[in-house]
């Protein structure tokens, strides 16, 4: 199994240096060859969706960008229950959901004081 850096997931969904391009696209078909198992971490997704936005990508095209590389089948998200989070949504954002599917992953309920997130299933908002 091969981790993606935020670097390389921004190379990749930019394709602002080519030559950074074409490296991770060469070692990305190299490790497919060899049956390796490319995955991103929900921790990647929150700062890449982030460091989108610096490149002045909506908040939306960044989600959507982000959710077509790991429903693509050569990428996949880890854990991948976290999938759902990247589903255009009102009410809590992206990073919100994620925190939210993390948990839910792990067993775990979640408590918060904020009242969108606290409007998802399984997360009891505290007054």
């Amino acid at each position: 199994m091969i981790g993606l850096d935020t670097s390389v997931v921004i190379r990749l969904l930019t394709e602002d240096i080519p030559h950074l391009v074409a490296i991770a696209k060469t070692r990305i078909l190299e490790a497919h060859a060899q049956g390796e198992r490319l995955v991103v971490s929900d921790l990647v997704v929150h700062e890449s969706y982030f460091a989108l936005q610096q490149y002045g990508i909506a908040k939306d095209q960044a989600r959507e960008l982000l959710e077509r590389m790991l429903t693509s089948g050569s990428i996949h998200l880890e854990p991948a229950t976290s999938l759902p989070a990247l589903a255009a949504a009102t009410g809590a954002g992206l990073v919100d959901r994620l925190i939210v599917e993390r948990y839910r992953a792990l067993g775990a309920s979640v408590w918060t004081f904020d009242q969108k997130q606290g409007s998802l299933i399984g997360v009891t908002r505290l007054a």
